[in-house]
């Protein structure tokens, strides 16, 4: 990244003005390692192709309206701003690419081998941090891989640009990267940086009632509050070392990438109507499946066992993540039971242990962490950062994205597919995205703890199959009680 003395002195370099870095996007802006950049990826495939001119025009109407993209991560002692780049060009940015030419490979195999190059491959910090690579022969149309720094933008923020980007999608609104608790003046205020406006903006249901409660009802609301975040610090502090397994260990610096036919979202909400659970809990009860019997493809042992993967929650809605780019979500831990062979017993399981994190204040607590380590120096963050890393094996996202096929330059976007990055020695991530009436996962993982992530993403249209079996089966009205 760029650095300097001080943020001022840097900016009268650049003959440009700084806007201070929010506490958390700095902290994911300094989180990169040798083994996990901290960069969204993700892929468009569109039919018919399309044309480089026709993609560099929308991006100039309509991507470099968000001012984000065209501005530096400028690091000083005390944090991180936001500089334009005085020397910004487009065309460092949206760049033409070309499938590793292999005999024998098929088209999807060569874009993986691309992607799975390009993930280890750090955005240039002297330059805006993002990059589009645009294959313009794929398949009988095109391929668009995206790379953005996590520092610029959650999942939901991205989800706000891609709608913009589409055909009939709408230029953002003029504040669209003030930051949150900016002052008329253009300060940030440090205060309101993470903990007052999470809260205030947290769409968790507990969070709300926690507020309402501070508010109107009284002290045993307050009580009860102050217990529960009580009861989370402690549990957060106190979480035992993960299952070992082969996903966990040493990551080395080599990624892999896969990913699977989607799977029809209305036969997702039929499961879990059927076994009245959210479509959520259908799809990680999908995803425990599939590594319990990745790992037992593997010879080991999984009878019994549980994997601990960080789920991230949403602190925001569509409509603020359109207007205020940057990160605001939190993280839960997540104990799969990946050592259940029987489907219904593990839905049943994800089922309860997701209903009781909905009270939890675990969100809100890991985004001030991140808060507090976008203040710490880098061995310090990376301290912090890493005594929860190794306490997980995955990292496990699930963003909604339009329920109908969107169309970019006039090409419809048939695939949509993005994949999460892993903090610390965190060496699996898993994405589920639904687009198009589908239900699509992607898998990145360490090349050295996952050498064939493939492996798992085939197995997840399997145990899907098995759970919409067996839910046909249950009579209507199931209790689980009755399990």
């Amino acid at each position: 990244m760029v650095t300097g003395e001080s943020t001022d002195s840097a900016a009268q370099t650049t003959g440009m003005s700084a806007e201070r870095m929010g506490k958390v996007d700095t902290a994911w802006l300094r989180m990169d390692s040798p083994h996990n950049l901290m960069m969204i990826m993700g892929v468009w495939v569109l039919r018919p192709g399309l044309a480089y001119t026709d993609l560099h025009q929308r991006l100039e109407e309509r991507l470099l309206k968000f001012p984000r993209f065209m501005q530096c991560a400028l690091e000083d002692n005390s944090g991180a701003s936001w500089v334009q780049d005085p020397h910004f060009m487009l065309s460092h940015h949206l760049v033409r690419a070309v499938l590793p030419v292999s005999d024998g490979s098929a088209p999807q195999e060569a874009l993986q081998h691309l992607l799975a190059q390009l993930c280890t491959q750090p955005l240039n910090h002297h330059r805006p941090l993002w990059q589009m690579h645009l294959i313009e022969n794929y398949e009988g149309g095109s391929a668009l891989v995206v790379r953005i720094h996590h520092c610029i933008a959650d999942g939901m923020a991205l989800m706000a640009v891609m709608q913009s980007l589409v055909d009939g999608g709408t230029a953002p609104a003029q504040s669209v990267d003030e930051p949150f608790g900016t002052s008329a003046a253009g300060h940030r205020d440090g205060a309101r940086d993470w903990g007052a406006q999470a809260l205030l903006k947290s769409l968790t249901g507990f969070a709300v009632r926690a507020l309402d409660g501070v508010a109107n009802k009284g002290t045993n609301d307050v009580a009860k509050w102050a217990f529960q975040t009580l009861a989370d610090v402690a549990a957060l502090a106190m979480m035992e070392d993960d299952s070992k397994t082969s996903l966990r260990g040493t990551p080395d610096t080599a990624k892999r990438l896969s990913w699977c036919a989607a799977l029809p979202l209305e036969e997702v909400k039929v499961v879990g109507r059927s076994l009245q659970c959210s479509v959520n809990d259908v799809l990680l009860a999908c995803v425990a499946g599939a590594l319990g019997q990745y790992l037992r493809m593997n010879g080991e042992q999984v009878h019994g066992k549980e994997i601990r993967v960080m789920v991230p929650v949403n602190l925001r809605s569509l409509t603020e993540a359109s207007h205020h780019l940057g990160n605001s979500f939190g993280v839960v831990p997540l104990v799969l039971p990946v050592g259940l062979d029987n489907p219904v017993a593990c839905i049943d399981a994800v089922r309860r242990r997701m209903h009781e994190l909905k009270g939890s204040t675990q969100p809100l607590l890991a985004m001030g962490m991140l808060a507090a380590a976008g203040v710490m120096n880098k061995p310090a963050q990376d301290a912090l950062l890493g005594f929860f890393s190794k306490k997980t094996t995955a990292v496990v996202t699930n963003v909604p994205g339009p329920a109908e096929k969107k169309y970019l330059c006039g090409s419809c976007i048939e695939e949509a597919i993005f994949w999460v990055p892993q903090s610390g020695t965190v060496g699996l991530g898993i994405s589920i995205f639904s687009y198009g009436g589908g239900v699509q996962f992607g898998i990145l993982s360490d090349a050295r703890l996952c050498p064939d992530p493939q492996k798992i993403a085939d197995l997840i249209g399997p145990e899907f199959n098995r759970l919409l079996t067996l839910s046909l089966m249950l009579p209507w009205g199931h209790q689980w009680d009755e399990v």
